[in-house]
């Protein structure tokens, strides 16, 4: 008999969509249940609340403060991701190489965004291709050809002639850069803390803001009107004020300015979300965070007014869709959480998933 595993629900297919049972079939989905497993009564079952896998839309697998990691810790990054139920991981920047893990059916699935390339001396030593303006273009060409459909460049970082927040990029570069990232079929994010880089990413047709505590009410109707989404990293906004205390001595301005995005941190989500602009979750796992994450970042997305649903498709059904990759559905690879309550009247119960479902594979047990 093939490999059969049934799934006792609620499964919650979408946002409106519940359906009671599913069957996984040599580790794909079907609704539909087999004769041989009806026939046979022997079948393993799991039943809980069911999600898809989740999606952390902003991590780092391979990378940590110093830069790049041996696999061994890559691995323990995406165990971590794993475990927590992140089965859809976008790697918002690396700069190791792990491409082997798509060879192991038990690891999350992994969405690259290749190194991150920025200004010299003006991101984090050992974390991106340190270029000039005139070479953008030709380091998004290769970043695009050795992803997986998207760029990942750094937007703006503290200039110390200025002493705050400024734009890496002149705004023809950026739209040269990013008409080739299109070109070469591939999107376009970009780490972006202050004001003043969104709008020109903005003019330069970017697809996506990684964190966007800058946006105003301008930006947000430019985001909104063009489609622009964003990924906020609330929980890494939570060290604003420890990089505003690190920078107070020298740049002022700058520990400012730090802390003023961090206390309009919801504000800022809520008045986008309202807007229209899409918002996924991300956890900027890797840099300064540990994996596994996820929960507390859709925790953070209630906190900033959505509601519960709202949170959770942010983190499964529309951010799968948006990274344009299968729920739970006919045929397609079962990769899903189950959870022992219901998500959708507390968020809280994504931290503790009773199974995870990984290619059709309890790959984390009972916690």
């Amino acid at each position: 008999m093939s490999d059969v595993l049934h799934v006792k629900g609620p499964i919650l297919v979408s946002e409106t969509e519940v359906r009671d049972e599913l069957w996984v079939i040599d580790g794909r989905v079907t609704f539909t249940a087999p004769l041989s497993a009806e026939a046979s009564g022997d079948v393993p079952t799991v039943t809980g609340y069911v999600l898809p896998g989740l999606v952390d839309a902003h991590c780092h697998v391979g990378l940590e403060a110093t830069g790049g990691v041996t696999a061994q810790r890559a691995e323990e990054h995406a165990v971590a991701d794993r475990d927590a139920g992140a089965l859809l991981l976008r790697d918002a920047g690396s700069p190791v190489d792990t491409h082997w893990i798509d060879d192991r059916e038990d690891l999350p699935r992994i969405i690259r965004a290749g190194r991150h390339i920025a200004r010299t001396k003006r991101y984090i030593r050992n974390f991106a291709h340190e270029i000039e303006p005139e070479d953008l273009v030709a380091y998004v060409r290769q970043e695009a050809r050795r992803g997986d459909g998207w760029v990942k460049l750094v937007g703006d970082w503290i200039d110390r002639e200025r002493g705050d927040l400024a734009p890496c990029w002149p705004r023809e570069a950026l739209k040269a850069a990013i008409d080739a990232a299109h070109e070469e079929g591939a999107r376009v994010t970009a780490h972006c803390f202050g004001e003043e880089s969104l709008h020109d990413f903005a003019a330069a047709g970017t697809d996506c803001i990684e964190h966007a505590t800058g946006l105003t009410t301008e930006s947000i109707d430019q985001f909104a009107a063009q489609g622009i989404s964003i990924v906020p990293t609330l929980v890494n906004i939570e060290n604003f004020p420890k990089f505003a205390d690190a920078g107070e001595e020298k740049f002022p301005k700058y520990a400012a300015h730090m802390r003023d995005l961090y206390a309009r941190r919801f504000e800022t989500v809520a008045a986008a979300h309202e807007a229209g602009v899409k918002v996924y979750v991300g956890t900027d796992a890797g840099g300064q965070l540990p994996h596994g994450l996820v929960g507390d970042e859709v925790a953070e997305f209630v906190k900033a007014g959505m509601t519960n649903i709202e949170a959770l498709s942010a983190a499964t059904w529309g951010a799968r869709a948006w990274l344009g990759r299968p729920g739970i559905e006919e045929g397609q690879a079962a990769d899903f959480v189950v959870y022992g309550s219901d998500p959708r009247d507390d968020v809280a119960v994504l931290k503790t998933p009773q199974q995870v479902v990984l290619r059709g594979k309890v790959v984390s047990p009972a916690g």
